[in-house]
């Protein structure tokens, strides 16, 4: 009967969700004006941490703040108990806040409001808690009060000196050093645990020279204790003489005697650690022996991570930085000497906290509508969700018939005014709890303009333009755009309004003018504004501002042109090296210019023009060089060019403090350009030595600043200067200043948390910048917790940049934070980050998937969805598998390749649209669920028939032209038929530049491919149009147009050897030839016998001879040569013969005797410059030649 009662409730309720459809929740603007007036239940802002700690010096604080309207009143909760603050005089609230502020002048201990508090803000329309919040003092206590006697052990036994620093909150960090305040110098042999003792595998004689004391540094109040130091006495053998000391032998000549190893932490076999995912996990074997035994480790039944795993304090520390579920189990190390070996087996758990999957948020709803609240969590063990409403459980409050809840999901059906309220989610287990307050809010408000009436917009021609238009309305009302409050509402081509009301305009025209009005309507009425739009030429310098040099003394001038629309006014202002230039009575400007009379050196630099109107400014730029005498040898002009500064000198530091320190320098020279800033660099010598970085820059007018500096860094310094041409080298550096520590500055970035595995968490960040670090030892403390669960913190000290939380539940959300810390103390927390642990495979599939409304490219499809509950991570889609299984046109292949598609839905009968499908066509499907990283099994496999469409345009279409009057079409099948093929449509019509003629039609057969088209005029030309046909109707045109046919092969051919101009040109041709021919045997004949009586005067070649009556018979190399050779000219003359006789003889002049013999013996050949000037200027032509045949 029960389980009877029970089906028929949720099949009642399984009824109503058939009727539900969620509506997208109202955002409420951030305008003053709505909310002023708007109502709205309380939400927390601003509280205490859920585990506070606070120093007993101070007032105790207890934030609690929120906002609502009405503005809320507080009241608090202690120990789950009304907290009565009116009856303690200590305790006082901050007005318009629920803060509480204890104080303790009038006496009275803060350990007696330790406690857990909870504040609740209300209003007329919910109430809103905080976390509940664990306060308790901060203790650091003394250290007790004991003498120790001197430690006597005898050399080569192991020995542990315990730490036990008194308990503190939160617990010391401890150390240990002598009484020098040096510290402990550790090895393999002697070193701290992680309990802080001190561990000798063994002692040394040595070892008596120092005392050990251990140190607690507490945190919280920046305070170190120190316990009394021990002295040890090392009993010996033989005396101990230190001089003899060898650290390879540290025992010497003495026997001190060996020993098997021991471990001396952990004790036992074996021993267990629980850590919890995503922190870092460290396991700890010391031993004891001599020799000193050296440690391994295992992991039994696998490998180590190498890449996650790190061996520190000398391989006696195994860390595993971030921890996942895969580094559970029995890890072994093994300590072994040459006198034997011993293992250790460390069993490893790996567990976690809740976190958000899904955190619940606001909800603004208009009467009627629905919504829903999600408070999905994660946790290990699985948090167990609870809702409250107003503070209240939802059981016990009144009976709703429009809500209805579903596990970790309210939903909303048809909300009425009135119902207004704050909903908590809680999520907890055994490791803590998360709370999430978030309100549903029911609002009927009539449309409402929230920005300016009435608006005047100027904007520059062709820019993109946006007229706002804010608007609010509960139901959200409906927006539309109207121009001169005419014709339909604008959206679409040049137009786009925007969800939140803005209207673009893309390209700004003159035509674009006018009153633009914006109507907001709903069911409650409309309200509308109106925007004035002016489109205005831009501002452009038609004349701008050129590079010069002026001689010093002289006159320099700058033009600045400008044009704008004549309805803008336009200043022109002007800057010196991006100052604002000080005219004075030196100076002049008129509306087109800068004059500067008698330019020094003082006015070189860069001189900008600014023209600006009230919509839009334009620059431009020009460099004025500054010479110091005219001159006109270029050489001399170059060297009073600008060149680069010389670099600066002689740097000094003085006022040090600890984290600035006065730099002051000497300037080089500018070389006739004003230097106009200075860089600064350094370089440190710890963490990048010899790598110079920029520190910052200085005005040019400088020679002396004060530098802002990281904290534990040795810096030196080094100046550059920089003028117009360039920077100068830098100076030499200054010499090295190093700053004090201090605790950490910044906040590591790039804090995020996230699931790599199904029960884990990745706590990642950026590791602090080297000069960041601020002193040694850096190391990060990571918070996390479970944020839909009461818990407390969970936190892990490390040196790197992951913890891997493990054992978590199924993405569940995490509130994450980070600090940095040194030796000095610690940095600033960082903000609380969400994160979430590790998705896994959702388990349950969809079903019942159907089809409906086939058409021949799309189908409606309908499925049954899952619980999210069952998706095991975030919500991402349904997402459907589908592919092409055959065409049911008979032999066509097709890709059988599987398309997705996702469809986000989480209604109660959800439903898509699956579209782009091919017609005709036989499709099979199938749909997942998917969240981040998995999707589930799959639902059940659809098969469904598309619908015969419209076919593809043919595959290919070509125009050949086989004569005047014929052309010929050919054309291929379609790819797609999308159906079974009844034929081919073809339109065509002549064209004529613009002018078309009317469309003839065609049709033909399915198996016809081919059409000769029989044209009356030559000339013409066609455009054709090609479609193939179904029973459905006609598919894509194929269009081609006919090409021109001037050049093909069918051109009428012609005999061109009986045209007359080619038979006079062939004449032409032949004449110049014969002419040549008869100019080439000229040439050729041109070295005949010259009579010397004639030819005395001739300067001779040494190799002529005299032939017997006198003459000679005067032939030269270049007779000989072939005609390209000759340098005969148009005029006939050719060139001379460089080898005359003159050359030779030595006599200026070749002179012959009446029978035609030399007078003067030729000796030596002078030289051709000696003789150039006494050549023959005389020609030789092809007429002398003809001559010399005679």
């Amino acid at each position: 009967m029960l389980w009877q009662d029970k089906h028929a409730a949720l099949t009642f309720m399984s009824l109503l969700l058939l009727l539900w459809q969620e509506a997208a929740p109202i955002e409420v603007p951030e305008d003053p004006k709505i909310q002023q007036d708007l109502k709205q239940p309380p939400t927390i802002m601003k509280q205490s941490v859920k585990n506070y700690i606070v120093d007993p010096r101070d007032n105790i604080i207890i934030e609690c703040e929120a906002k609502g309207n009405p503005v809320p009143t507080f009241s608090w909760r202690r120990n789950g108990k009304f907290f009565n603050i009116g009856k303690d005089p200590r305790v006082t609230m901050r007005k318009r806040s629920g803060t509480l502020e204890i104080g303790f002048r009038s006496g009275g201990r803060p350990e007696d409001y330790e406690g857990e508090y909870q504040c609740f803000a209300t209003n007329d329309f919910g109430v809103s808690l905080s976390n509940k919040i664990l306060l308790r003092v901060s203790k650091a206590p003394l250290w007790p009060k004991e003498v120790l006697e001197p430690v006597s052990v005898t050399e080569g036994s192991p020995l542990v000196l315990p730490c036990n620093p008194p308990p503190g909150l939160p617990p010391p960090f401890t150390f240990w050093m002598d009484s020098n305040m040096s510290p402990i110098p550790q090895d393999k042999r002697v070193s701290m645990g992680l309990n802080g003792d001190l561990y000798f595998s063994n002692v040394l004689a040595q070892d008596a020279n120092t005392d050990y004391s251990c140190k607690a540094r507490f945190l919280f109040t920046h305070t170190i204790q120190e316990k009394n130091p021990y002295k040890l006495k090392v009993q010996t053998k033989e005396p101990y003489n230190d001089t003899s000391y060898n650290a390879s032998e540290p025992h010497g000549d003495r026997k001190a005697a060996e020993s098997t190893p021991t471990f001396l932490s952990p004790s036992g076999s074996e021993s267990s650690k629980m850590v919890l995912r995503d922190e870092q996990l460290l396991l700890e074997c010391i031993a004891a022996g001599l020799p000193t035994p050296i440690i391994k480790w295992f992991k039994k039944g696998g490998e180590l991570p190498g890449q996650k795993v790190k061996f520190e304090n000398f391989n006696k520390t195994l860390k595993i930085v971030s921890v996942s579920e895969e580094d559970a189990g029995e890890y072994v190390c093994m300590a072994n000497n040459h006198l034997g070996t011993i293992r250790h087996s460390i069993f490893v758990q790996v567990k976690a906290a809740p976190y958000w999957l899904h955190k619940p948020s606001d909800q603004v709803l208009a009467p009627e509508e629905n919504g829903r609240l999600v408070c999905r969590a994660n946790g290990n063990p699985k948090p167990r969700i609870e809702w409250l409403v107003n503070g209240q459980p939802i059981e016990s409050s009144p009976t709703n018939p429009n809500r209805q809840v579903l596990g970790d999901t309210i939903m909303f059906h048809s909300v009425q005014i009135g119902s207004s309220a704050v909903y908590q989610c809680n999520a907890s287990n055994e490791h803590g709890y998360l709370l999430a307050n978030a309100f549903v809010n029911v609002l009927d408000l009539p449309p409402r303009m929230l920005g300016p009436k009435n608006q005047l917009i100027k904007v520059i021609k062709n820019n993109r333009t946006f007229l706002d238009c804010p608007f609010f309305g509960s139901p959200l009302p409906e927006l539309r755009w109207f121009k001169n409050g005419q014709g339909s509402g604008l959206d679409g081509g040049q137009y786009r309004v925007y969800i939140n009301g803005t209207l673009e305009i893309k390209r700004a025209r003159a035509e674009d003018e006018g009153t633009y009005t914006c109507v907001a309507s709903s069911i409650l009425g409309k309200a509308e504004n109106q925007v004035r739009l002016e489109v205005k030429e831009p501002t452009r310098i038609i004349q701008a501002p050129e590079h010069q040099s002026a001689i010093r003394g002289s006159t320099a001038r700058f033009t600045c042109r400008v044009t704008s629309d004549p309805s803008l006014p336009v200043s022109v202002a002007w800057m010196k090296d991006d100052k604002p230039l000080y005219l004075g009575w030196r100076l002049k400007k008129d509306d087109e210019s800068l004059s500067i009379p008698n330019v020094n050196e003082g006015d070189e630099g860069t001189y900008t023009c600014t023209a600006k109107s009230e919509i839009d400014q334009l620059s431009a730029s020009a460099r004025l060089t500054v010479l110091e005498v005219a001159t006109l040898n270029p050489s001399v002009s170059s060297a009073l060019l600008p060149a680069r500064p010389d670099p600066p000198m002689d740097l000094d530091l003085s006022d040090p403090a600890a984290r600035s320190v006065r730099l002051t320098w000497i300037p080089g020279k500018d070389h006739r350009s004003p230097i106009t800033e200075f860089l600064v660099q350094f370089e440190e010598d710890r963490w990048e030595p010899g790598r110079w970085q920029n520190l910052s820059s200085y005005p040019g007018d400088l020679n002396s600043v004060i530098l802002q500096l990281a904290p534990f860094v040795n810096y030196q310094f080094r100046v550059i200067a920089i003028n117009s041409v360039g920077q100068s080298d830098p100076s030499r550096p200054s010499p090295r200043y190093k700053t004090t520590g201090a605790a950490p500055d910044a906040i590591p970035k790039g804090l995020r948390g996230w699931g790599s595995r199904k029960d884990n968490m990745e706590i990642t960040w950026e590791p602090l910048l080297d000069l960041e670090r601020n002193g040694p030892n850096l190391h990060y403390i990571v918070w996390w917790r479970r944020k839909d669960v009461e818990e407390e913190w969970n936190n892990v000290t490390t040196v790197g940049t992951k913890h891997v939380v493990h054992n978590t539940e199924i993405y569940v959300p995490y509130e994450i934070k980070i600090q940095a810390r040194n030796e000095f103390g610690a940095g600033p927390e960082s903000n609380l980050v969400i994160g979430y642990s590790g998705e896994d495979k959702p388990t349950d599939a969809p079903t019942d998937l159907r089809v409906s409304k086939v058409d021949s490219t799309k189908v409606i499809i309908h499925w049954s969805p899952v619980d999210l509950n069952s998706v095991q991570g975030e919500f991402k889609e349904y997402r459907l598998y589908y592919w092409r299984e055959s065409s049911q046109v008979p032999g066509l292949v097709v890709s059988k390749e599987k398309k997705v598609k996702g469809f986000y839905s989480t209604t109660v009968k959800p439903s898509g649209m699956l579209s782009d499908l091919a017609p005709y066509s036989n499709y099979k499907m199938f749909m997942v669920v998917a969240n981040n990283h998995f999707e589930s099994q799959p639902s059940n496999t659809v098969e469904f028939t598309t619908k015969e469409g419209v076919p593809d345009a043919p595959r290919f279409f070509k125009i050949n032209r086989r004569s005047w009057d014929t052309i010929h079409l050919e054309w291929a099948k379609p790819l797609e038929p999308n159906g079974i093929l009844t034929g081919y449509q073809l339109k065509y019509q002549t064209v004529n530049g613009s002018k078309v003629g009317p469309f003839q039609l065609e049709t033909f057969f399915p198996n016809v491919t081919e059409f000769f088209l029989r044209v009356p005029d030559r000339s013409s030309r066609y455009k054709f149009f090609l479609s193939a046909l179904t029973q459905v109707g006609k598919g894509e045109d194929y269009a081609e147009e006919s090409p021109h046919f001037t050049n093909e092969a069918y051109i009428d051919q012609v005999d061109i050897a009986t045209q007359g101009w080619f038979i006079g040109l062939m004449c032409a041709i032949a004449l110049i030839i014969l002419i040549l021919l008869i100019v080439c045997f000229i040439k050729r004949s041109r070295g005949g016998k010259y009579p010397v009586r004639d030819k005395k005067d001739l300067p001779l070649d040494a190799v002529d001879q005299k032939d017997q009556d006198g003459s000679f018979d005067y032939h030269s190399d270049e007779d000989n040569k072939p005609l390209q050779g000759s340098q005969t000219s148009l005029d006939g003359n050719v060139k001379e013969s460089d080898d005359s006789l003159v050359d030779y003889g030595e006599g200026g002049d070749g002179q012959f005797n009446e029978d035609g013999s030399f007078i003067g013996q030729y000796t030596v050949k002078k030289d051709k410059d000696e003789t150039e000037g006494n050549e023959s200027s005389e020609a030789t032509s092809p007429v002398n030649a003809i001559y010399s045949l005679a």
